[in-house]
Formats: structure tokens, C-alpha cells, sequence
């Protein structure tokens, strides 16, 4: 501890309320957060002599000082410690990476609705279902509900443009309202039937479907008849694969815990309006020495904070916080309750989430072992330190260049550590005032911005600096680390073999190493192959999209009657190029200074 912190002071200072601690290293990094209903008590816990738990004694061994932010109640401080844990991301708290939003099945909020796959902010128009685990499940419910009820899945652009009825129509996926096939009554009648189905309902719209058939046969109305029979069939059978009789409409999710090979999955399992939907996998980070019940309450903390909570958990695990859940509810308005032994159906989706984890984790741990055994290879090709520590520290930035015939050229620079690639921490850079196609220059730029910052004390060094090119891409590189000071040995180049197959690439050096071919079955060469490959992807969807831009705003300059006003009011209007690009000629008109015949104008112009 440092003198200006005085321990025993500390604590004795603390108070008997509910907050939040930190503890902090000398370097200033947050190891731990935790919450407390008693900041006294919990705080003064982790400095007693004997601690159960090695990997705590650890941290405290590094704290220099705690910080505490007392809050009104627990329940805050439960939001509070999750906020903080999400942010700061704590070498020593369970944590559970979940890079991407939920998925949720949108009905629109039009006159004649649409559904549509949809992330985001579920406050805007329409009607929102989910979140589903995956986007696989979100498409497969919307082909039930074009195989049932026959909803519209079109743009706007395209549905305000319809002249006679699409492809989907003529394989009977889709009523065709964009062409009155179908009148907005029975259209709308269609589409709570939809929503009935999603709520859970779907005896109620199945028993509704044969009455409306039976009256079709008696009226003598037998095409419509027909119709009703066939959709009456495409729902039993999602029933019968759904077992929907045997769950009710219940919204229930099944949370599963696997360990092995000092690794935990969480797997969990969604169920909506009695339907299951799939699952997700989860692996935490730091669960060593922790209990099941430990991460299990991590999970749900973290993972219910930000994402609806259904009334009912059904859990491989009892909770090691037995007010977790009402604490929860404070912050949510739900209060969900926990089953550890279900029966019937929830016992069954119990026992699938399990095998379902224990798979992940077993696929996890053969990925996990043969990517630790390709960074082992490349270490011991290019003489680097080969301990357990050293190689998941291994830090690897590839760089790469892509444009096309030197228009909207960008720079990739991807990351590899901890045995795999991570995508939060790759970068674009845009390279500007250079001759177009001197990828040289481009080479040249993006290293020099990328390094200036290490030289500058501002960004940590990787342990390799992986150039995609041969000798004059490396040299670039290496005069570029000479002017900034820093060391060429960390560079090394991918050239490409003799016709540019795979497997004959050759290691190149800025230093006075010899290059070297590592042949088609080496596990160096795969890893080196892999990074190269995402930088190379990296860039070009970049390239792609940076492209894709430039060329909507040369058109909408070279369309007569747009000049710059009209140009900013359009972009303002809906969001950006591809916000114009998508839009209707409807849409447009309803800009100002946009007249009928230029709404036409734009709108075929941005098409052809």
C-alpha cells in the first residue's frame, strides 16, 4: 500500500451502507469491482489473513488502494457494479464478452405492416418480439409467418413500386397487398393472427383458421377453402415440431452451466410465447476458483441488466446470492422466480441446454488447444519466448492495404492475442494525398499513424507487426520504425509463393534474418495465413463500403436540379447516402424543394 493510503484508516472510516468498491493497482488499473449491502463488512473481508479463494489473495496482494462510491440501495449498486464491470472490463470479475445485440422479429408500424429481422432500440413504431438467441432464429420465424399467414417482407421502396405481384406471391409466401390481391382489412386480420402466434396463442388462431374454412366449404367458396386448409396444415405442423401443447405460452429461459479443462460455458436456452427458440453460448473469463453458483450469478447480473427478463428461470445451478433476483426486479419491474428441478418439458429443455453447453465447451477446448498449439509453432519459428504466459500475451497486428485501381483506398490493421482474433480492437484507416495505387505510400501512412502513438508513450508495442507483402512492403515498414525509434525485429513480412498459392508464402525480415518458407503443412504458416486472410477481408469490406459512398454522392452531384441544398436536405431527410439511396419516390417528395418529376429523377438515377 502506498503511505498516502493508510489501510486500517480506511476501513475504519467506511460506512455500514450499501455502494460500490474498486480495488486498484499501482499502475492505476481496476482489478476487481464489487457491490456491497454492508461496505464495512464486505471491504474489511478481503484483508483478514486466510482467504478461501488463491485467486483473491492474488489480487489483494496487488490492490494499492479502494475506492468506494456509496449508492441508495443495493439494488443500485448491483446496476452500478455491472455498469462499471461492462466498462472496465476487470482482470479479476467473471466476464461475460457479448459483443452483439439480441435479435428481435419486427411488425412494422405501416398501414399494411411488414416483418423484418431487426437490432436495436425497440421504442419505435411498431411491435417488437424476442430477443431471440440468434439470427437464424428470427429467420426462421419470419418464413412461418410468410408459409402461414403470407406477411409481407419488402421494402418500403419496393412495396410503394409494385406494379404486379413478386416471386413471393406466385409461391404463395406473400398476399400481395402491394396490389390489392388482398383487401387492408383481411390483410390486418392476417397480421394479429401473426401476432396471436407469437404471444403464444396459436391453438386460439388454429381453431380460428378451421371455422373460417368450414364457413368457406359451406358458403361454396372452395378455392378460399383450399387456401385456409393448406394454412391450417403449415401451422400444425410447426405445432407438432414445437410441442407447444406440452409448455402452454409460457416466455421461460434455461440457463445451463459445463466446466472442464479449467473453462465454464453458460449456455442459454430462450423460450417465447411457448416456442423454443434456440440457444447461445457464453464463455467467461476469469472463473478460476469460482463456484457454479458464482458465475451463474454473475451471468444473470450482467446479462439481465440490459436484456428482458422472462418470469421464469429454469437453471442448472442454485444461486450463491439468494436476493440476486429481487434485486434484479428493483431494477427491472420483473420478478422472475429460479427452478433448479423442473418437470415435464422444462426438465427436458433442461437436459438439452446441458448437453448443449457441454458440447460447446468440449468444441471450445479442441478450437482453444489447436490455436494455443499454432501461436506455439509461429513463437518457436520466429525464436520468441514459448512460456504459457508469454504466448497468450503474443500480440499480433497485421496490416493491409486494399483499393480498387486506386479508388477509395483504405488500410486494415486486425488483431490477434489470446489465441484468437479480436474484433473490438481492429481499425480502419482512410489513406488520403498519396498518388492513387501507390500502395507503398499507403503502406507507409498507415504504419506511421499507427506507430507514432507507440513512439509517443500513447499505445502498447505488439509482439509482431505482420506487414501482407514481400520486400518492399517490408522495407517501407522498416524505414518507418527506424525514423520512430523502434525496433525492426518486431516486423515481418508475408510474401506470396510462386503463383500465389497457398502454402508456399515466405517470411520476410527487416533485419538481417534470411527469409523463410515454412511449407503447406506447417501450423505457423496456418495461424500467419489466418490473419493475414481477416486482414485482407478487413480491408476490402472497408474498400467496399467507402466506395459504395463516394460513388452515391458523384450521383446525386451529377443529377440535374440537386445542387448543395437540396443535396443537405435530402442526406438530413434520411440519414445518409444509403438512407437516399433506399428511399421511395414518395419519400423524396416529401422533401422540401423536391418536386414530383426530380422525386422520379433521383430515384431512377440512383438505380441504374
Amino acid at each position: 500500500m502506498p503511505e498516502s493510503f493508510n489501510l486500517k484508516s480506511f476501513l475504519a472510516d467506511l460506512p455500514h451502507l450499501p455502494g460500490v468498491y474498486r480495488h486498484i493497482d499501482a499502475s492505476g488499473e481496476v482489478l476487481y469491482v464489487g457491490k456491497a449491502r454492508d461496505l464495512k463488512k464486505r471491504v474489511s473481508q478481503y484483508f483478514q489473513k486466510n482467504l478461501n479463494s488463491p485467486r483473491i489473495a492474488h489480487m489483494v496482494a496487488r490492490v494499492e488502494r479502494v475506492e468506494v462510491t456509496v449508492t441508495r440501495s443495493e439494488a443500485e449498486a448491483l446496476l452500478l457494479e455491472n455498469n462499471l464491470i461492462k466498462s472496465l472490463q476487470p482482470r479479476y470479475n467473471i466476464l461475460f464478452r457479448d459483443d452483439k445485440s439480441y435479435p428481435y422479429l419486427q411488425i412494422s408500424g405501416h398501414a399494411i405492416p411488414r416483418i423484418a429481422y431487426y437490432r436495436g432500440s425497440t421504442r419505435g413504431k411498431g411491435r417488437y418480439f424476442g430477443p431471440y438467441p440468434n439470427a437464424w432464429a428470427v429467420r426462421e420465424t419470419i418464413q412461418i409467418l410468410q408459409r402461414v399467414f403470407r406477411l409481407r417482407t419488402c421494402e418500403d421502396s419496393v412495396f410503394a413500386n409494385r406494379s404486379r405481384p413478386c416471386l413471393l406471391h406466385q409461391i404463395q409466401r406473400c398476399s400481395a397487398p402491394c396490389v390489392d390481391r388482398i383487401s387492408p382489412e383481411e390483410y390486418a386480420a392476417d397480421v394479429e393472427r401473426a401476432v396471436q402466434f407469437l404471444d403464444g396463442k396459436a391453438q386460439l388462431v388454429l381453431d380460428d383458421i378451421e371455422h373460417r374454412m368450414q364457413q368457406a366449404s359451406m358458403d361454396l367458396r372452395f378455392e378460399d377453402a383450399a387456401v385456409l386448409r393448406d394454412q391450417m396444415g403449415a401451422l400444425a405442423r410447426v405445432l407438432q415440431q414445437q410441442s407447444m401443447e406440452q409448455i402452454g405460452d409460457d416466455d421461460v429461459d434455461i440457463i445451463a452451466l459445463a466446466s472442464a479443462g479449467g473453462r465454464v460455458c453458460v449456455n442459454l436456452a430462450m423460450v417465447r410465447g411457448g416456442r423454443h427458440l434456440g440457444d447461445r453460448a457464453f464463455f467467461p473469463q476469469h472463473t478460476e476458483d469460482e463456484e457454479p453458483s458464482q458465475v451463474l450469478g454473475a451471468f444473470i447480473a450482467q446479462h439481465y441488466i440490459d436484456n428482458a427478463m422472462p418470469r421464469v428461470l429454469v437453471c442448472s445451478h442454485s444461486l450463491s446470492d439468494p436476493d440476486l433476483l429481487t434485486l434484479l426486479a428493483e431494477q427491472t419491474g420483473v420478478k422472475a422466480r429460479l427452478l433448479t428441478r423442473p418437470k415435464g418439458m422444462r426438465k427436458t429443455w433442461l437436459e438439452q441446454a446441458t448437453r448443449n453447453a457441454e458440447m460447446a465447451l468440449a468444441r471450445v477446448l479442441t478450437e482453444s488447444t489447436a490455436r494455443a498449439a499454432r501461436t506455439l509453432a509461429l513463437a518457436e519459428v520466429l525464436d520468441l519466448d514459448t512460456d504459457e504466459a508469454a504466448l497468450d500475451a503474443m500480440h499480433i497486428e497485421c496490416f493491409d492495404i486494399s483499393h480498387t485501381s486506386g479508388e477509395a483506398t483504405q488500410a486494415s490493421c486486425v488483431v490477434y492475442k489470446h489465441h484468437e482474433m479480436q474484433p473490438s480492437l481492429y481499425r480502419r484507416y482512410n489513406i488520403a494525398g498519396i498518388t492513387p495505387g501507390d500502395d507503398y505510400a499507403a503502406m507507409r501512412q498507415v504504419l506511421t499513424r499507427r506507430f507514432e502513438r507507440v513512439a509517443d508513450g500513447l499505445a502498447d508495442m505488439p509482439t509482431i507487426a505482420l506487414i501482407d507483402g514481400g520486400k518492399g512492403q517490408v522495407e517501407v515498414a522498416r524505414q518507418v520504425f527506424a525514423e520512430l525509434g523502434l525496433d525492426t525485429h518486431t516486423i515481418v513480412g508475408v510474401a506470396k509463393g510462386e503463383g500465389r498459392k497457398v502454402g508456399l508464402e515466405t517470411l520476410v525480415f527487416a533485419d538481417a534474418r534470411p527469409s523463410v518458407a515454412l511449407g503447406p503443412e506447417s501450423a505457423a504458416l496456418m495461424l500467419v495465413a489466418q490473419i493475414r486472410d481477416e486482414a485482407h477481408r478487413f480491408a476490402i469490406t472497408g474498400m467496399r463500403a467507402k466506395r459504395g459512398k463516394a460513388r452515391i454522392v458523384s450521383r446525386l452531384e451529377e443529377i440535374e436540379g440537386v445542387g448543395a441544398k437540396r443535396r443537405q436536405k435530402l442526406l438530413a431527410r434520411f440519414g445518409g447516402f444509403s438512407g437516399v439511396a433506399n428511399a421511395s419516390v414518395d419519400d423524396l417528395r416529401s422533401v422540401e424543394g423536391i418536386s414530383a418529376e426530380l422525386a422520379e429523377r433521383i430515384y431512377h438515377a440512383l438505380r441504374c
